[in-house]
C-alpha cells in the first residue's frame, strides 16, 4: 500500500470540500511547503492567507475569520503553534469557541536533528489543558482522511497533530474503520492491553504480532482521540487485560499516559505503565533513530508488554 504523509492528506481532503465550499480558509506561517499545502494556494488563493512566521497572527486571524463565518484551518509546525501561539488558541480560538482547526505539523520528533527547539513533546498536555480545545494525533493517512472529513462537518475548536513524513498505514483503503471520538480496536488480546497514538500506533500492532509468538495476547487500542479520550473503550481494554501499556511520542508528563492512568485508576485499578519520550532533550537523530533509541518501536514495546505480564 502507498505511503502518503497525513499533512498531505489533510491538503487533498480540504482541497476536494473546497472545490464547491468557498467558506474553507487554510492559512499558513511561512510554512505551505513544509505543509504540503503549496497545491491548495495555487489553486484556491482567495482561500489561502500567509501570515508569514507570525504564529500569533496566523491563529487570531483564524479565529477573526471564523467569527465572520469562515472554517478556519491554520497550518504551522506543531513546535511553535502549540507553544508561541498558546494564549491565541486559548483565549481567540477556545475561549471564543471560534470554529479553527489547528493542524500542527512535523509534531513529535520530526524535525530530527533541529533539535528541542524543533520538538514538539508537550503538545498533548499543553492543548488537551484548554477548555473547549479537542486533541486529535490520526496514526495513518487513511484515519487522517476520515477525521479531516468528519472536522468539515462540524463548528468546534480543535487541534491535530501530525508527522513530517509518511509513515506505514495501520488500515487498509477500503477497511478504515472510523468513528468520531471513538477509538479504534485494531486487534482483540487478553494479556495486555497496549494503548497507542499517533505514529506510535503502527509499532504497537507490530509488538503484538512479535508478541503472539512468545505466547502473549496483547490487545491495541488507537486512541486517535486524545481529547475527548475515549473513557468506555480505556476501561473495557482494562478490564480485560491484565496490565496497560501505553505508547506515546510525547513527554512522560500530562499525554495520553496520564490521561489512561486517570480512567483506569478511578474506575478499574491495574498495573498501568507509560511508554514516552524521557523527561529531557532527546538524542539527535531521524525519527527512526529517536524511536529505536528508546525502545519506541515494536521491538521496544514487545519487550516492555511481555515484562508486564511476567
Amino acid at each position: 500500500m502507498s505511503k502518503i504523509a497525513n499533512k498531505q492528506m489533510i491538503c487533498e481532503v480540504l482541497m476536494n470540500a473546497a472545490k464547491t465550499d468557498k467558506d474553507i480558509v487554510a492559512l499558513c506561517s511561512d510554512s505551505r511547503g513544509s505543509g504540503s499545502f503549496t497545491p491548495f494556494a495555487e489553486t484556491y488563493p482567495e482561500q489561502f492567507v500567509e501570515t508569514g512566521i507570525a504564529e500569533q497572527n496566523l491563529v487570531s486571524i483564524s479565529a477573526g475569520l471564523a467569527k465572520c463565518g469562515k472554517k478556519a484551518y491554520a497550518v504551522s509546525p506543531a513546535c511553535f503553534l502549540s507553544t508561541r501561539s498558546y494564549e491565541q488558541a486559548k483565549v481567540d480560538v477556545a475561549y471564543s469557541n471560534t470554529n479553527v482547526k489547528l493542524i500542527g505539523i512535523s509534531g513529535g520528533v520530526s524535525y530530527g536533528a533541529l533539535g528541542m527547539s524543533h520538538h514538539s513533546a508537550q503538545d498533548i498536555a499543553a492543548m488537551a489543558a484548554i477548555p473547549n480545545m479537542r486533541v486529535y494525533i490520526p496514526s495513518d493517512h487513511l484515519q487522517t482522511r476520515e477525521l479531516v472529513k468528519a472536522l468539515l462537518k462540524d463548528e468546534k475548536p480543535a487541534y491535530v497533530r501530525v508527522g513530517r513524513n509518511a509513515v506505514d498505514p495501520v488500515y487498509e483503503e477500503e477497511q478504515v474503520p472510523f468513528e468520531m471520538d471513538k477509538a479504534t480496536v485494531v486487534c482483540q488480546g487478553s494479556d495486555v492491553a497496549i494503548i497507542a497514538c499517533g505514529e506510535m500506533v503502527k509499532p504497537a500492532k507490530d509488538a503484538a504480532e512479535l508478541l503472539k509468538e512468545q505466547g502473549i495476547s496483547a490487545a491495541v487500542i488507537d486512541m486517535y482521540c486524545i481529547k475527548p479520550l475515549d473513557n468506555e473503550a480505556v476501561v473495557k481494554a482494562a478490564e480485560n487485560a491484565k496490565a496497560v501499556l501505553t505508547v506515546e511520542e510525547h513527554a512522560p508528563f500530562g499525554g495520553l499516559g496520564s490521561m489512561v492512568s486517570q480512567v483506569v485508576g478511578s474506575r478499574c485499578p491495574k498495573k498501568v505503565v507509560n511508554l514516552s519520550l524521557p523527561d529531557e532533550p532527546v538524542i539527535t537523530g531521524t525519527s527512526k533513530e529517536v524511536f529505536d533509541y528508546y525502545g519506541l518501536n515494536a521491538e521496544g514495546i514487545a519487550e516492555k508488554a511481555a515484562e508486564l505480564v511476567k
